[in-house]
């Protein structure tokens, strides 16, 4: 096929804008659409005035916090650029995205710092198969060889990084740059296309060194170019341009492009790389697995729910084409009726009839269906062609409003944040009675609260979550619980011995009875279990009491004045008596945690959790992850609770870990009083 057919055939193109916080993926975003004329002036970051950061909350903190469209078209073709959060508090936003875009600019600055954060997006990219170009941002500031930024960059990447262009230095800036695949070099113009100029002079000899090494990357997955080079054939500039196109596509290179986006410098030649080298919505659909059956099929990207609109449903289409009105079946199999169609850019919104494959548009009012999942116009729920992976919690706080009649409309905010950000979890705990508010870190969880305040009306308090403690007995004891009352008629009577004994750790609880000869009728036996049980809900330290034995030995009745009520307190004040001579002591919860961070912060992340009472059980290099390991080790949740602010701040915002509960473990000394303290002050 040749390039004006290729392209003809691409569609819109969607292009997802991926970097490491603050490397200027917005900033980039808007001087696309503004080279493009999709908008009439460049705003920036300090005026708040970007269409990327339009929200109140990526507004008041200076970042992006969620994900963003921008829609415009160049040379007459049409593109959707999705500008997505750097930190990696809000990753899962890309999460959904990213599989249905056609290529990814990986926009990152020329700083050995952010490589951690490189490699965590480049592995999401290998791990989804998606094309990707990486712009290296902020040239201007460069200091020395843009060669040398690539050797720091490279371990990052599993792909070659083949530089596409030089820069021009002129006192220790960079002015321009050469193109060596079109072999011409460029001056940079503020915020207008770069203008052609004669090369250098001094920069012939390296121009001819750089190009020739680009040559030979590309080389190595082209053999008739190989054998030109070393028989020191130029090979034809069209060759060179399909080899860059060809090696993209099938994910053997990532091309390295450079600029600034704040000046609008480099942006035209991404402009052009990305039309003629980027794979359209052909190849995107057969790397995703669409079958051609002559339906509709869709990927829904993003859930958005508006003050207006309702509901919306991001989607890029796959193949076919879609109507307002028109019915779709996701992943539950309900067919449901689309309530218009909506071009996004940023927060602003565009109707539209009809779409087609390649679009990106906003599907109206489909209820049922969430992030992540694949629509078809079929009868049936269409095969699912990706599926988001819920990032696990490492942060959470307790969530609660002042009035209780407001809990419902608490809720139900809560309930449309998880929609439109799946990285949000909500546990009603059972054991603390605690709404917990889970999420990705600090900064995440105070945007979803100021979104339940803005957007939803809704004034949560937050504070941190209870910590499920429980309490147990070190030795074992007899004693006897008795009931008497008489008030006039039929009084209350019941009688009880119990024998009260620790079980092993993790036991839970166990009652029996050895009652003979009717001591105790049947009957009232489940009233003792049932008085037992009341009062294990809350043990002489305050905590339910967990791996306790009681049996039921012995007792008396009376045939008039017994009944189950009078056996259920009986059996509360054996148990109340009884357990102040067993020794009860304090239970914390101990999980055992996975830490995953670089390799050069593993000794101060080591140093970190033994700080936080945590017994480490040995670390290894992280598998399929060069650079960076794993750490194993037990430790106490409460001291899990600010985990993740201390460890991302001891490794430059990348590392993570994923926790389970692991068991229960004695708790003495100051810990245990001030767990009994706080329990007190609440009781108070």
């Amino acid at each position: 096929m040749n390039e004006a057919g290729d392209r003809s055939a691409a569609g819109p193109r969607c292009i997802a804008l991926v970097g490491p916080y603050q490397s200027g993926k917005t900033t980039l975003l808007e001087a696309l659409l503004y080279r493009t004329g999709a908008i009439a002036r460049q705003g920036t970051a300090a005026q708040k005035s970007m269409v990327g950061d339009a929200s109140a909350e990526a507004g008041s903190h200076g970042m992006s916090v969620e994900m963003n469209v921008g829609t415009t078209e160049f040379l007459g073709e049409r593109y959707s650029f999705l500008d997505c959060p750097g930190s990696i508090e809000f990753a899962q936003e890309q999460e959904a995205a990213l599989a249905a875009c056609d290529a990814a600019v990986v926009v990152c600055e020329p700083d050995e710092k952010k490589v951690p954060a490189l490699q965590l997006i480049l592995k999401q990219l290998d791990a989804l198969g998606v094309p990707r170009f990486l712009f290296i941002n902020k040239v201007d500031r460069a200091e020395g060889r843009i060669r040398d930024v690539l050797e720091v960059l490279q371990p990052a990447s599993a792909r070659p990084l083949v530089l596409r262009q030089i820069p021009i230095w002129q006192n220790g800036i960079v002015t321009g740059f050469v193109d060596l695949a079109l072999e011409r070099a460029f001056l940079y113009r503020e915020h207008a296309q770069s203008e052609v100029i004669e090369l250098p002079g001094d920069l012939g000899q390296r121009k001819l060194e750089a190009r020739f090494h680009m040559l030979e990357q590309l080389a190595d997955y082209d053999d008739d170019l190989m054998e030109q080079l070393l028989e020191e054939v130029e090979p034809p500039r069209d060759r060179v341009f399909e080899d860059l196109r060809r090696e993209l596509r099938e994910g053997l290179i990532t091309p390295v492009l450079l600029g600034s986006a704040e000046k609008g410098n480099g942006i035209f030649r991404l402009l052009k790389a990305l039309r003629h080298e980027a794979p359209g919505i052909a190849a995107t659909a057969q790397r995703l697995g669409v079958a051609s059956k002559g339906e509709t099929v869709a990927q829904v990207m993003k859930t958005l729910h508006t003050a207006h609109g309702g509901k919306l449903s991001v989607s890029r289409i796959l193949a076919g084409s879609l109507s307002d009105g028109d019915m779709v079946v996701g992943k539950a199999g309900r067919s449901e009726r689309i309530a218009g169609l909506m071009v996004l850019n940023g927060q602003e919104m565009r109707k539209v009839g009809t779409a087609g494959a390649g679009d990106t548009v906003a599907l109206g009012r489909l209820d049922s269906v969430g992030t992540g999942e694949t629509l078809a116009t079929g009868k049936v729920a269409p095969a699912q062609l990706g599926r988001v992976t819920r990032a696990a919690p490492v942060y959470g706080l307790a969530v609660s409003v002042s009035d209780r009649k407001d809990e419902v409309k608490l809720t139900a905010a809560i309930t449309k944040l998880t929609e439109e950000d799946p990285s949000l979890a909500l546990d009603h705990n059972a054991i603390t009675h605690e709404m917990v508010l889970w999420g990705q870190g600090e900064m995440h969880l105070r945007v979803a609260l100021e979104r339940l305040a803005g957007k939803y009306g809704v004034a949560a308090q937050a504070q941190p979550r209870r910590i499920a403690y429980r309490e147990t007995i070190r030795k074992a004891a007899s004693v006897r619980g008795r009931h008497k009352k008489q008030s006039g008629g039929h009084g209350q009577f019941g009688d009880v011995v119990l024998d009260i004994k620790p079980l092993p750790r993790g036991e839970g609880f166990s009652f029996t009875d050895t009652i003979t000869g009717g001591v105790v009728p049947k009957q009232y036996i489940p009233a003792v279990e049932a008085g037992v049980k009341d009062y294990l809900v809350r043990g002489p330290l305050g905590f339910p009491v967990v791996d306790i034995a009681v049996n039921l030995a012995d007792g008396s009745y009376h045939t008039v004045d017994s009944s189950e009520m009078a056996f259920k307190t009986a059996a509360r004040i054996g148990m109340t008596e009884g357990m102040a001579q067993c020794q009860p002591i304090l239970l914390e919860p101990i999980v055992e945690v996975e830490v995953h961070v670089p390799s050069e912060t593993t000794a101060r992340v080591n140093q970190i959790v033994s700080g936080r009472r945590g017994q480490i059980l040995g670390f290894d290099a992280r598998a399929g992850w060069p650079g960076w390991d794993s750490v194993k080790a037990h430790m106490p949740e409460a001291e899990l609770q600010t985990l993740i602010i201390e460890l991302r701040s001891a490794t430059a915002g990348v590392g993570t870990f994923g926790f389970r509960q692991d068991h229960m473990a004695e708790l003495t000394g100051k810990a245990a009083e001030q767990a009994r303290a706080s329990v007190r002050a609440e009781a108070a």
